[in-house]
């Protein structure tokens, strides 16, 4: 468990082969977890809620909440938006509070560009109280609860025909702050800027049926790239099946309901692939979803009636 904990606290605190921000099975259903020209792209309200827990069976394996607000701006072709997430892992904490603003450009008919920026803050954490040292010089560290906070910002675009496709790209943590946790931390010990690409395309199968593909590749220097690949069979644009492949990482199996276009909820449970199997049973991921729009709030006008 010593070597464990220290894995994590490098994981968390220094600039090494590993991702900062937090991944999600169920990508396609939360882009504004991913890109902030997103916000404001439809003509409704939502906030959804992931919350993942990954490695059961690992003693303080990852844990990861999240929550995203958006909406658009009337007559203004702009939205705004909000993302708060905490990622726990082993001894580490993250807490994340980001504020985004999106412009949307009519470039016809069907297609739309839209570009957006994102400015918050992020905490950083390490509980003394979960880590054995292999060096008792280091006595800094032992029983506190070490925070330090620093700037978060970003930025992102995405083009898209509603119905049909969207591709976005986007940079998050742009400005790579210190993370000074505690006196004589590692000179490179900062957050790393992530380049995202994502794209989905769907499929008509009939009246009622549609196929959506998706990807989402990631890549923090020095880390190799990360590429998922998924895709849902949707049934009326109320039911879905679906799965996902992380590469060199997990399978995932998804299913989810929206419930009259007001209700989403999805699950899904991660196979994992790598030498974790022999000690972790999997990954559990939820997602919760509440939309706000007009089509909506008249059917409960009607219903008051």
């Amino acid at each position: 468990m010593r070597k464990l904990y220290i894995v994590l606290l490098f994981i968390g605190a220094v600039k090494i082969q590993a991702q900062q921000l937090p991944q999600y099975s169920q990508y396609m259903l939360n882009e504004m977890a991913i890109n902030p020209a997103v916000a404001g792209k439809d003509d409704f309200a939502e906030v959804r809620s992931n919350n993942r827990l990954q490695w059961l069976g690992i003693t303080d394996g990852p844990r990861t909440y999240m929550l995203t607000l958006q909406g658009p701006i009337k007559d203004k072709n702009a939205g705004l938006g909000m993302n708060l997430f905490t990622d726990i892992v082993g001894p580490t904490r993250r807490t994340g509070l980001n504020f985004s603003y999106a412009y949307h450009l009519k470039l016809n008919k069907e297609l739309n560009l839209s570009m957006g920026l994102t400015a918050g803050i992020l905490q950083w954490g390490i509980d003394g109280n979960k880590i054995t040292l292999h060096d008792e010089g280091d006595s800094q560290l032992y029983t506190t609860y070490q925070t330090t906070y620093v700037p978060d910002f970003g930025t992102g675009v995405y083009f898209h025909k509603k119905g049909r496709f969207y591709i976005g790209f986007s940079l998050p943590q742009i400005h790579q702050a210190r993370i000074k946790l505690y006196q004589g931390a590692y000179k490179n010990s900062k957050i790393v800027t992530q380049y995202n690409l994502n794209g989905a395309y769907r499929f008509d199968i009939g009246d009622d049926f549609k196929i959506e593909p998706s990807f989402l590749a990631k890549y923090e220097y020095p880390a190799p790239v990360k590429v998922d690949i998924g895709f849902r069979a949707i049934y009326k644009e109320q039911i879905w099946l679906g799965g996902a492949y992380r590469h060199n990482d997990a399978f995932s199996g998804m299913i989810g309901y929206m419930y009259q276009d007001y209700l989403l909820i999805s699950y899904s449970y991660d196979f994992t692939t790598t030498n974790l199997k022999k000690y972790s049973s999997g990954t559990h991921e939820l997602m919760l979803g509440l939309r706000f729009s007009k089509k909506q709030a008249a059917t409960w006008e009607g219903k008051e009636k």
